[in-house]
């Protein structure tokens, strides 16, 4: 997964000749190593912008304003909507047309930084991501991203299409931006005085280094380094607000992601609704079958029995007039006490040692048979089951010595 950093130049680099304005770009990997880097017109970084994981769009400096403000003790949603108020006295025009950023509270004070920028600008950017294939965007002040040592301040001068881009850090959350005209001297000695007595540690070109050091020759306190992508994006990743999430954008490029999955959800849904609109169709199918065998069976047991009312299953209130029958008849079941102890008398009677039961009992037509322990072998009970079956008597063991007796297919 990748991630690519845009370094977008200052609004007046583009007003200035009405053309694409060039921005630097860097792809880096998800361990910060840097694998394609260049410069090019934002329209034209289709096939970077669409394969990348998200896309860090930093702002110039020039174009984005940190601002100090005291905040009161509200929560997430009363300060969000609280923040226009509070910064409207610092802000040239209508806050409604500015997004806002809110850094996160440093100690104990009440001051917090906000980053402001065009609204109506910012959007036009990120919307051209999107439309490129962007699958999340987030937009930084690029003045954040530029290393940041304790007492002292960093800066970045850079030639663009309007002159010099001035870039300024003086805290972890505070820094400028201006354009100045193309000339380096008088640049540095702007620098110095922005930076006051910090020291200060300016970020140049490689190809502009000795151009800048011979400058800043006569001038104490400014250590000349090389501008590469490796220190601002190991910057960048620790800037805790984003300025695009003011506008949606990723709602935008979410929205875009979904698109994809659009038809496949679709097929999915109506495939779910195929198999519920199968499974019901079926199961009215199995219940009028169920309706119908069950009317059968009540008209034949009303044709049997015309003047005995229906009660519960019809099966087992026929079956239960058969047996009633059998036993008026004289005939009794197989499942009847005295029939079952029979078959088992005549049954044990053929064992040599008679005397092996410990007790029986009868219950819902099954007969629990307890045997002495070690009264009867292997060979005698295989012998007993056998002839229990052939008088259509199922033994089942229970436990060590204990048989469940029932009638053949009960």
């Amino acid at each position: 997964m990748t991630t690519l950093y845009i370094r977008y130049p200052a609004r007046a680099a583009a007003a200035d000749n009405g053309v694409p304005s060039s921005c630097q770009f860097a792809l880096v990997g998800d361990g910060g190593n840097v694998m394609q880097q260049g410069a090019g017109a934002l329209g034209n970084l289709g096939e970077l912008v669409s394969g990348a994981r998200r896309v860090v769009l930093l702002l110039a400096a020039a174009d984005v304003s940190l601002l100090k403000v005291r905040v009161p003790p509200l929560s997430g949603a009363r300060l969000k909507a609280a923040l226009p108020h509070l910064v409207e006295e610092q802000v040239l025009g209508d806050p409604a047309d500015c997004v806002l950023a809110l850094a996160p509270a440093s100690g104990d004070s009440d001051e917090r930084v906000v980053a402001v920028a065009s609204r109506a600008w910012l959007e036009v950017l990120v919307k051209a991501l999107v439309a490129q294939g962007a699958h999340g965007v987030s937009a930084l002040p690029v003045q954040l991203s530029l290393p940041l040592a304790p007492g002292s301040v960093s800066a970045a001068l850079g030639l663009d299409d309007a002159g010099l881009e001035l870039t300024l850090r003086s805290a972890p959350h505070e820094g400028l931006g201006l354009t100045l005209p193309n000339a380096p001297e008088a640049a540095l000695h702007t620098l110095r005085a922005l930076a006051g007595d910090a020291p200060l540690t300016l970020y140049v070109a490689p190809a502009q280094r000795a151009e800048y050091a011979a400058a800043a020759a006569n001038l104490p306190g400014i250590t000349l380094e090389e501008d590469n992508w490796v220190h601002r994006i190991a910057a960048a990743r620790g800037v805790p607000f984003d300025l695009a999430a003011g506008l949606g954008a990723a709602s935008g490029a979410n929205a875009r992601a979904w698109a994809r999955w659009k038809w496949p959800l679709r097929i999915a849904i109506a495939a779910v609704l195929v198999n519920i609109v199968g499974l019901n169709w079926e199961w009215l199918r199995l219940k009028r079958e169920a309706d119908a065998l069950r009317k059968n069976m009540t008209q034949v047991f009303s044709s049997a029995y015309p003047n005995q009312p229906m009660i519960g299953d019809p099966v087992e209130q026929m079956r239960h007039n058969i047996a009633a029958a059998r036993a008026g008849a004289g005939a009794g079941t197989a499942d009847e006490f005295t029939n079952m102890s029979a078959v088992l008398g005549e049954v044990l009677a053929v064992l040599p040692n008679r005397e092996v039961l410990a007790g029986i009992d009868y219950k819902d037509r099954s007969m629990t048979v307890k045997f002495k322990p070690n009264s009867v072998d292997a060979n005698a009970l295989a012998q007993m089951k056998a002839s229990l079956a052939a008088r259509k008597l199922v033994a089942s063991e229970t436990g060590p010595g204990v048989w469940l007796v029932k009638a053949g297919g009960k």
